[in-house]
């Protein structure tokens, strides 16, 4: 096992495995207390108490937090109390007594702000950081209350107008120079290979452009990439800073180094501040865009000389990027649903051409532009049964043979796709001038079916913003330079397609599920009309991811697949002539629903009217209890007009209840927190004895109604493009962001972001 390196300790071979979260030191702006939890002593503390709270470290260690004075304890005492996992809560308190600085008269106090949260190992760590410049200081970005809040408003609406990916990453970077005032701010999108790519900038006219500059994923270490989703705003100052050490370094009982993930103070490596100075940058602040758990990008601001952010402007930093993960969840599910739409248009003219026809194959093909351009392909092939169709550019029958053999021997997921097969596998390279990009369907789990796009190669010119091999210049971490120049260059990319994109994917696994389910009609229709196919045929249905029951013409059942046992029950899977059959004919369904009553008249208005219908009912699962199923019952005519039989297709419904449940509670949660919101604005000042601010109350019900419209429309557009099981769980994330959204508005209301406020 390859051994990880302690913080600083790290050069350009090793830099993925740095300790990063074991800095054991912070940066000099704010200062950084551990407290046990039981009696809040002071454990640890950072070397520049005095500095920062006007008391001295030998003073604070060893001591209960209320030597600090004022209303601090009391303070974290109340915060404590609510804390949960790795949740970090605002708090704003005086200092007094000895936490005073010299120059400052007898009886004054000192404002401070910052967080508190609670280690894994146990105890509580507190950040603090004095309000008002001090001299020397760096400069701090500050708002007046309503200043802000009308900020995140304008926000907000801006955000909550992008109709796409492009132009929510402009309005995202204007917005956050806006508030921060940053020099440049860029919008940092990772690829499925972990490179990242400028998308968006908002710069000073001074400085040079690097939009559409490409960063090697090396740059950033997957230990940084999963704090950027755990801790997702993170403020350097002053990058000349001197790192201001933790005493003692090791905790005092456990003898550990401190778990620093979740702290905003947290010194950065070594490695990453020479970054920074090779780029004449002086101050960053980094937002994390989370979708769906994972690190979908950053916002990147830079600045020319030191600069700090006040912990409400933090927030709002915070917040916006809620909204901003909310809308990129909406576009990109409001896209799934288009997706949805071509399938059905695809699925309705293959059905059509296999009625009149009876070759669901040529139907595929017949136009294929209309199979090749929405996956913007070059070529696309059908291995079917040990034959081959082809449409495009592809290659030869015996090339195709061969890239099937590959694709077979993957496994695994229903879909396989690469943009460079010569990369994949070195046997296969001959195939790159037509088939460099593969995106494969699985079309049967027992035999190698499958339907194949191919992209040709195709030259792609690069910037990177350096080089992405990284050469190591020295061997002593401080002397290495991750870039000298920054100068771009550009690095031709040979043997590679076009990249599939995540809604392609999207899109070639819905038209499998639709080609599937085709497959499976045609084939049951076969299995009627060709006894001397039947077990050929049988197998073909077998395989089928849909429960599907066949009845002949005298209503008599004939076969079900394993889906069927798996859906409804191993017990009610035999039929005749087995004598353990239970079912043996349509009528005979009834029982397995909860309501075996509407179920059979059902079942009868089918036998009676011969029409084809559709319905939703409840199945009686012996282990699972009440499933919920579509029932889609389709009636077989014979060519000569005679009824041949029966087809009946179960879908199980338990995740789409999932997702509307899910939807539901969502709706009511967004109700809740809109009365809630407005209950506080309308007596946050009550408690407090201030009157007079009816106009904010009213401005605030404003900026908190476009932040719940912004999530209602995203849990809309999101419910559009209901495509497989992680709806219910989008939904969900959609709530708890907009909870925290919520909740971060709530903290900014209720700081004094200046003296002015409280008047």
């Amino acid at each position: 096992m390859l051994n990880s390196p302690a913080f600083g300790q790290a050069d350009l071979t090793n830099c993925e495995r740095e300790l990063i979260h074991l800095a054991g030191s912070i940066q000099p702006h704010g200062a950084l207390l551990v407290l046990r939890e039981a009696d809040l002593v002071v454990e640890q503390a950072s070397e520049n108490c005095a500095d920062v709270i006007g008391i001295a470290l030998d003073r604070v260690l060893g001591r209960p937090l209320r030597v600090l004075g004022g209303d601090i304890e009391r303070e974290v005492r109340r915060l404590a109390a609510n804390l949960g996992g790795e949740a970090r809560v605002a708090l704003s308190c005086e200092l007094a007594g000895e936490a005073r600085r010299p120059e400052e008269p007898m009886g004054s106090s000192r404002r401070v702000e910052g967080t508190v949260h609670r280690h894994p190992a146990g105890g509580l760590i507190l950040e603090l950081e004095p309000i008002g410049r001090r001299p020397g200081a760096a400069e701090v970005v500050d708002y007046e209350r309503q200043a802000l809040l009308d900020h995140i408003a304008t926000a907000v609406q801006g955000l909550g107008e992008a109709s796409n990916v492009g132009a929510l990453a402009d309005a995202v970077v204007r917005v956050f120079r806006d508030l921060t005032g940053y020099d440049r701010v860029m919008v940092y999108r990772f690829d499925p290979d972990g490179h990242g790519e400028i998308i968006a900038e908002a710069r000073h006219p001074r400085l040079d452009t690097l939009l559409g500059h490409h960063y090697p994923a090396s740059d950033i270490p997957q230990r940084a990439r999963e704090l950027y989703v755990r801790n997702r705003v993170r403020v350097l100052v002053d990058v000349h800073y001197a790192p201001v050490p933790l005493v003692p370094r090791l905790h005092p009982g456990s003898g550990a180094e401190l778990d620093m993930s979740m702290c905003y103070l947290r010194s950065m490596s070594p490695l990453h501040i020479q970054y920074l100075k090779n780029m004449g940058v002086n101050a960053t602040l980094v937002v994390s865009l989370v979708l769906d758990g994972q690190l979908w990008g950053l916002v990147a601001c830079h600045h020319d000389s030191p600069r700090n952010l006040r912990y409400p402007v933090r927030a709002a930093c915070e917040l916006l990027a809620e909204i901003v993960a909310t809308r990129l969840a909406a576009i990109e599910n409001y896209a799934h649903a288009h997706v949805a739409i071509q399938v059905q248009r695809l699925e309705r003219r293959m059905i059509e051409a296999t009625s009149t026809e009876g070759d669901w194959r040529m139907a595929l093909f017949r136009n294929p532009r209309l199979l090749l351009q929405p996956l913007a392909a070059t070529g696309a092939v059908l291995c079917y049964d040990g034959e081959f169709l082809t449409a495009g550019e592809a290659p030869s029958t015996p090339e195709l043979r061969a890239l099937v053999a590959w694709i077979d021997l993957q496994g695994g997921d229903e879909c396989v796709s690469v943009s460079s097969i010569g990369r994949a596998e070195r046997s296969l390279e001959a195939l790159t001038p037509t088939a460099s990009g593969i995106l494969a369907i699985r079309l049967s789990a027992s035999r190698p079916d499958y339907l194949i796009w191919l992209r040709k190669e195709q030259l792609r010119s690069v910037t990177w913003a350096g080089d992405p091999t990284k050469p190591v210049v020295r061997d002593d971490p401080m002397e290495l330079s991750p870039r000298r120049s920054f100068a771009a260059w550009s690095e031709i990319v040979r043997g590679t397609a076009m990249p599939w994109s995540s809604a392609e994917l999207l899109l070639a696994r819905s038209i499998g599920a639709a080609l599937v389910d085709i497959i499976v009609q045609v084939n049951a229709v076969r299995l009627l009309i060709a006894e001397h196919q039947l077990a050929r045929l049988r197998a073909a249905v077998q395989d089928s991811r849909e429960p599907v029951l066949i009845a002949d013409s005298s209503g008599e059942l004939i076969f079900a697949n394993d889906d069927f046992a798996r859906l409804v029950g191993p017990d009610a899977r035999p039929l005749p002539p087995d004598p353990r059959a239970r079912l043996r004919r349509l009528d005979d369904l009834a029982s397995l629903f909860t309501d075996p009553g509407t179920a059979r008249a059902h079942l009868g208005r089918l036998r009676q009217h011969r029409q084809t219908w559709r319905a939703e009912l409840a199945l009686a699962h012996p282990q699972r209890g009440t499933v919920p199923v579509g029932l889609r019952a389709e009636v077989v005519p014979g060519r000569d007009g005679d009824l041949l039989g029966y087809i009946l297709v179960l879908g199980d419904l338990t995740e789409r209840k999932r997702t509307a449940a899910a939807l539901e509670h969502l709706e009511k949660a967004l109700n809740q927190a809109s009365e809630s919101a407005r209950s506080m604005l309308a007596g946050r000042w009550a408690g407090a004895g201030v009157t007079g601010d009816a106009l904010g109350a009213r401005e605030g019900e404003d900026l908190i109604g476009a932040i719940l419209s912004n999530a209602s429309v995203a849990a809309m557009d999101i419910a559009e493009g209901a495509i497989g099981p992680s709806i219910a769980r989008l939904l969900a994330e959609l709530e708890a962001s907009t909870q925290r959204a919520t909740a971060l508005y709530a903290q900014i209301r209720s700081f004094r972001l200046r003296d002015s406020d409280a008047a």
